[in-house]
């Protein structure tokens, strides 16, 4: 069985929008898979599908042998512990120092007066200074977010992520607020340390071009359904169509 198994996935909101139709793919364990698609397309809605926060209408997600899908919310809060997210708007306290944002990824495995409190073992302060070390901001590991550039809180966002251990990562368009040199160096940045750890990773993104750098493999969204799953080299002028032209897509 794959790591992520998503089938026949639906999802219809109160006002009768349907915004997945019958998705299904599998991914592997430390595959990068980008998923790209005009806005609307469904990228972000699956995403929060698959970290539970949006409630599917019909079909079954699996994450390493477990339906997603069928879980209670006590369930599901235990399982996001080892789910990792970046979000586009990096998701920081402004007021804390980047270390501490980073400890805010062990969160999931505290007790709630231990988290109230702050209280991390050595073992965790350790793997927050080795992920911000490896994405070159130890040196501003005492900054406040605050203070830290776009590109330099997205990288923390990303050690914050790594440093739950996930299972699974899930970026929604983490370098659209980024100048296209810092994409690049964010997005290298993200693919090199989930590669360094195994962790199956999926990245909607906007900027196709990127998709082809960094990803293994890339899957386009048209109006809730996927027109498009294949390796980087197989993106053609045709296919690109079939992506970004959804007034041609038979849902």
């Amino acid at each position: 069985m794959s790591l992520l198994e998503v089938r026949d996935l639906r999802l219809v909101y109160p006002n009768g929008h349907e915004a997945l139709k019958r998705v299904s793919f599998s991914a592997e364990e430390g595959e990068i898979v980008a998923i790209i698609g005009r806005s609307g397309a469904g990228k972000s809605t699956l995403l929060r599908c698959i970290n539970g926060l949006e409630k599917v209408t019909e079909g079954s997600i699996i994450l390493d042998g477990k339906d997603i899908t069928k879980m209670s919310q006590r369930e599901l809060a235990a399982e996001r512990r080892r789910i990792g997210f970046v979000w586009q708007e990096y998701n920081l306290v402004d007021r804390l120092p980047a270390l501490t944002n980073v400890l805010t990824g062990r969160l999931g495995y505290k007790s709630t007066l231990a988290g109230a409190l702050g209280i991390f073992d050595r073992r965790e302060r350790e793997l927050a200074v080795h992920n911000l070390e490896r994405l070159n901001l130890l040196h501003r590991a005492t900054q406040r977010a605050d203070k830290l550039s776009g590109g330099e809180k997205q990288r923390v966002s990303i050690a914050r992520a790594m440093t739950q251990q996930p299972k699974i990562l899930l970026a929604d368009e983490p370098v659209a607020s980024l100048d296209p040199e810092l994409s690049v160096q964010v997005l290298s940045d993200l693919a090199r340390v989930a590669r360094e750890d195994g962790v199956l990773t999926l990245i909607n993104i906007h900027q196709v071009e990127l998709a082809r750098q960094f990803a293994d493999r890339i899957i386009g969204l048209a109006q809730g359904v996927i027109v498009f799953d294949g390796k980087p080299e197989q993106m053609t002028e045709a296919v690109m169509d079939r992506v970004y032209r959804f007034d041609k897509v038979q849902a």
